[in-house]
């Protein structure tokens, strides 16, 4: 009975791909990396970014510092902007600093950050040290850290787009967690991004989260779209099928983000990696044709057959 259901899901996906939605952007930069808009200033944004967590948190190594700052290269040769990290990512921070200081690439890079402290009056202090870290002049978007301390520490972040030394502030949260209240915020504070988790097996952000992003205007940032790499592993012995060519996808991993990617609420996705083909990879899976809605539908149940 599985394997017919495969089958008829096989063909299925096969049958559904000749309507392909086109290619989603909007300018290209460098790489000729697809973008997507920024809804609350209309700016445009690559599609694919870069996480550091756990990735870049490589101490004071230097021949690890210097593998991550190869894969910045690559990352940013690939047309890639945004790099995203955080206080709670061990040494990420001055790493990305590193990179972005070896490359000259400080005026290229989309900065996203977050603040993660539970006094809210030591914010700022955070930030600073941050920013050090990092060896940028501003940070391009802020965001309380899965709602640790949000209420004074989102008060802080307004206050700093209001003096002109933050562009863009949200906030994040990771694994399902705190959904309800995560919502709540959404609601009622103006936000100009969120960060969830999502994927293909992962898909609880679609039934309130993502509807209510795009009601309301508010970027969406992906995290964990590997399930941190273990998605990947499950799925490696298993063959890239057929229908996969049909929206120009060569391997699982840019089988998971096209799907991320097609959700229509979705602005950037940001897995983390160490090695520059799986940057590449990642970078490509932004290109060519996504699936619409209904080989969405039928792409998570044939993953979920598996």
């Amino acid at each position: 009975m599985a394997m017919t259901r495969r089958t008829v899901l096989e063909q299925s996906l096969a049958a559904t791909a000749a309507t392909l939605l086109p290619t989603a952007g909007g300018h290209a930069q460098q790489g000729e990396m697809p973008t997507r808009v920024i809804p609350s200033s209309g700016a445009a944004i690559p599609a694919v970014g870069l996480g550091t967590w756990i990735t870049f948190n490589v101490g004071d190594d230097p021949v690890l510092r210097d593998e991550c700052a190869d894969v910045m290269a690559a990352f940013f040769a690939g047309g890639g902007a945004m790099i995203d990290s955080s206080p709670m990512y061990g040494s990420a921070q001055p790493v990305v600093g590193y990179g972005l200081e070896k490359l000259g690439r400080k005026e290229d890079v989309f900065a996203t950050d977050k603040v993660w402290i539970s006094s809210g009056a030591e914010g700022p202090v955070q930030i600073e040290q941050s920013r050090r870290h990092w060896g940028v002049e501003r940070f391009d978007l802020l965001q309380v850290h899965n709602l640790v301390a949000w209420e004074p520490h989102l008060k802080t972040l307004h206050d700093m787009k209001a003096a002109g030394s933050l562009r863009y502030l949200g906030i994040t949260t990771s694994e399902g967690r705190r959904h309800d209240l995560f919502e709540e915020v959404m609601r009622n504070e103006p936000l100009d991004f969120i960060q969830v988790s999502y994927n293909i097996v992962d898909r609880e952000a679609e039934a309130r989260i993502l509807p209510l992003a795009q009601e309301r205007g508010i970027g969406v940032i992906v995290n964990r779209p590997f399930q941190q790499g273990y998605l990947i592993r499950r799925l490696a012995s298993e063959p890239v099928p057929d229908w996969a060519a049909e929206i120009g996808a060569s391997s699982w991993a840019q089988i998971i983000l096209k799907f991320i990617l097609s959700h229509p609420a979705v602005t950037v996705a940001i897995p983390a990696t160490t090695r520059i083909d799986h940057v590449r990879e990642n970078l490509a899976a932004a290109g060519g044709p996504m699936p619409d809605e209904a080989m969405r539908r039928q792409m998570a149940a044939y993953v979920a057959d598996l």
